[in-house]
């Protein structure tokens, strides 16, 4: 059995990191259509269409940050559990090698990257026996940006915009908004919800992402529960946060929520947030042989993607304008790019790449307050992302480079950049005050590239130069990437605008609007 059990691991791994399942792709259908495709939300949208696309033809990964892979495996009565571990982790490593996944198991002590995504607690796998005659598995690849966005209120509480949320069902509504208006863009929406009431802090948690499992479109049994998803849905939406953080209609995609008992002293409300990346896929197996019987969610390659994307250019082309702004302009940035450069650049510039570009995250950015750069840096350009990269005999491939969430480099950017004469930073969700300072003063401006797109921005990269710091592990290493017609729109400028801050403020000012009691 093990030896087809481990093959069928491996293809549930594989369909999950490249193929959204089809209750996702049909909720993302409906998020491009209630979207303007002239507005920076728009064009968000049908980048993130185009993208799945191309991770459907090419068998790669929709999102370089493939996340922890989660696994549910029921099991009848009897059967040996740690042969099943071991074949999972056969697969996991396979796919690991093959580019199917990005190996993110990290040392937390030493930092260190296993490379092959095995590790002191990861992948997770959770065993349940029941008593069916067959195996069903079950895999979520949750990434680390909307893994961030996880929170976890203890009721009663009082929370911005909304003020006292109390130990009832009113008071889990308000939890619920709030978890949507604090994710703002960082999480990659229009997201997914997991919403678990009660339990304590860690079965609270599970239970939130257990809901993750669900279905889009199925309907909860509990009607309170059901009204409940129902009008969270349509508020969240109302809140104009938008695709990306950029405004606009579409917030959220879905939301499921689950209910336990908990102690008379705890009462939790704990929200799992999940990018619209939203991969997950289930299969059922023969227990005699391990072979693959059904898959539980309907395979991406049954349902197609809108194709708005190649209508609209999805940022390759003639870009029209946010109605709520000014006029956006399209410039092409040949790096090295000088301060002179920048300062023409305002709030809502398309800007299209070429050049070399130096990726760098968490460990480089540390690395960098303390030390020289192995390259010139003068006029460069950053770009916040961790590459899924496979190498053969002609070098390093880039297979999936989407950006990462830039707030965690906060402490560190805006110093940085005036260290070493950095003048552009691309990511995605924005960054905060000190950085939005340090641009002004510097002549420094930051890009929002749309999270989740890896395919899209793998595309332009033509070439790798090269690579430093590889004992950091293949996500942190500083990768040396010479791109053309790489889109991104300008979203904190030298000026002293920020798309960021005026959007987090609009949907906080929305946010109040839902304060009164619905519920009761």
């Amino acid at each position: 059995m093990m030896q087809q059990f481990e093959e069928s691991a491996y293809q549930l791994i594989v369909e999950t990191s490249t193929h959204l399942p089809g209750d996702v792709r049909r909720a993302v259908n409906r998020g491009q259509a209630l979207e303007n495709q002239a507005t920076r939300a728009g064009l968000a949208m049908s980048t993130i269409a185009r993208n799945i696309k191309m991770a459907e033809d090419q068998v790669s990964p929709i999102c370089q940050d493939t996340g922890m892979p989660t696994f549910v495996v029921h099991t009848p009565v009897g059967m040996n559990q740690l042969e099943l571990k071991k074949g999972i982790h056969a697969a996991i490593q396979r796919a690991t090698k093959e580019g199917k996944l990005r190996p993110n198991s990290v040392d937390s002590l030493t930092g260190e990257n296993s490379g092959d995504n095995l590790g002191v607690g990861t992948p997770v796998i959770h065993f349940e026996q029941w008593e069916a005659s067959y195996v069903e598995m079950r895999l979520i690849l949750k990434g680390g940006g909307c893994e961030n966005k996880n929170i976890q209120y203890s009721l009663p509480a009082e929370l911005d915009g909304l003020g006292r949320a109390g130990r009832d069902l009113d008071g889990i509504r308000k939890c619920i908004l709030h978890a949507v208006y604090q994710a703002q863009g960082q999480g990659c929406s229009a997201g997914f919800l997991g919403v678990g009431i009660g339990g304590d802090r860690t079965t609270g948690y599970e239970l939130a992402k257990q809901q993750l499992f669900r279905k889009v479109d199925d309907v909860n049994p509990n009607p309170d529960l059901n009204r409940l998803e129902k009008y969270v849905l349509e508020a969240a939406n109302q809140l104009g946060i938008g695709t990306m953080g950029f405004g606009g209609k579409v917030t959220l995609l879905g939301c499921k929520i689950g209910v336990m008992h908990r102690l008379p002293a705890s009462f939790f409300v704990s929200v799992a947030y999940n990018c619209w990346a939203f991969r997950r896929q289930g299969v059922t197996l023969d227990a005699s042989t391990g072979a693959i019987r059904e898959w539980l969610y309907e395979r991406g390659s049954e349902v197609p993607i809108d194709s708005v994307a190649s209508e609209a250019q999805a940022m390759d082309g003639d870009v029209a304008s946010d109605p709520t702004s000014s006029a956006s302009r399209e410039i092409v940035l040949q790096a090295p790019v000088s301060e002179e450069q920048i300062r023409q650049l305002r709030v809502g510039d398309v800007v299209i790449i070429k050049g070399e570009m130096h990726t760098g995250r968490d460990a480089l950015h540390k690395h960098l307050m303390e030390h020289d750069s192995p390259v010139d840096l003068n006029g460069a350009i950053i770009y916040h992302c961790g590459p899924v990269m496979l190498k053969d005999e002609e070098g390093w491939h880039v297979k999936a480079a989407g950006p990462t969430t830039s707030i965690r480099e906060e402490p560190y950017q805006g110093d940085i950049m005036k260290k070493f004469g950095i003048r552009a930073v691309i990511g995605k969700g924005g960054m905060g005050l000190k950085t939005l300072a340090a641009l002004k003063e510097h002549g420094g401006v930051y890009l929002n590239a749309i999270g989740g797109a890896a395919q899209y921005y793998a595309e332009c990269i033509k070439k790798v130069n090269g690579a430093h710091f590889m004992e950091f592990g293949v996500p942190e290493a500083m990768w040396h990437l010479e791109v053309d017609g790489f889109a991104a729109i300008v979203t904190m400028d030298s000026h002293g605008d920020s798309l960021h801050e005026g959007i987090e403020k609009d949907s906080l000012s929305k946010l109040s609007t839902f304060k009164e009691a619905v519920f009761k």
